[in-house]
């Protein structure tokens, strides 16, 4: 009877939770953002992700801000939210606002559990109903919200300015470059000594 050799052992995936963002994960989640939001890829997203408004959305809607975080204590995604409140409405919208998964992350179901985690929460404050939006060239992340529920879509236009060629953004370049110090002019000292100053020494990498 021949052997059968056994399987062998797959190292298992650390386990994901889906908890509160808290104020020491921020540096973690805008790092993670500046490496899926990049201009090559998503303009739109890159120009608009920066950490104050992260900052802001922590301290503003804590409650709605989400990371997923496995037993290594890896973030693995996260979802920033806001609750929309309309006045002499009965609808209140629960609003995801951005919603990132680290790479390799795939078949794990972190994006699924961060939206049903913050769908729920929306829920439990009142929300009626809950919108997202991403660019209509993101494919991957459409076919995601539609499987999610999510349908009824419009699309809608990013138009861009550049400022530094108006008139205001020239002149307030040009007070700037007024209110700086000039640099003051060293006297020239004799010395039969060579000057060394300025030259780094030794083998690291000349500065940049």
């Amino acid at each position: 009877m021949a052997e059968v050799p056994e399987k062998p052992e797959v190292p298992e995936r650390a386990r994901i939770r889906i908890r509160e963002m808290e104020l020491d994960d921020i540096p973690k989640v805008f790092e993670l953002g500046e490496d899926l939001f990049t201009a090559d890829r998503w303009p739109s997203l890159y120009r608009t992700w920066n950490q104050y408004d992260l900052i802001e959305r922590f301290a503003s809607d804590g409650e709605f801000c989400l990371v997923a975080e496995d037993d290594d204590d890896v973030i693995c995604g996260f979802a920033l939210g806001t609750l929309i409140v309309k006045r002499n409405s009965k609808w209140d919208y629960g609003h995801l606002l951005w919603l990132g998964v680290r790479p390799g992350n795939g078949g794990r179901g972190v994006g699924r559990r961060l939206v049903t985690k913050l769908t729920e929460l929306f829920i439990e404050e009142g929300a009626r109903m809950m919108i997202v939006d991403t660019d209509v060239e993101n494919e991957p992340a459409l076919r995601f919200f539609r499987g999610n529920g999510f349908g009824n879509e419009s699309q809608h236009v990013y138009l861009y300015r550049n400022l530094t060629t108006h008139p205001e953004y020239r002149k307030k370049m040009a007070e700037e470059q007024a209110q700086r110090p000039t640099p003051r002019r060293r006297r020239a000292v004799k010395s039969s000594e060579p000057s060394f100053v300025g030259v780094r020494v030794g083998t690291e990498d000349p500065p940049t």
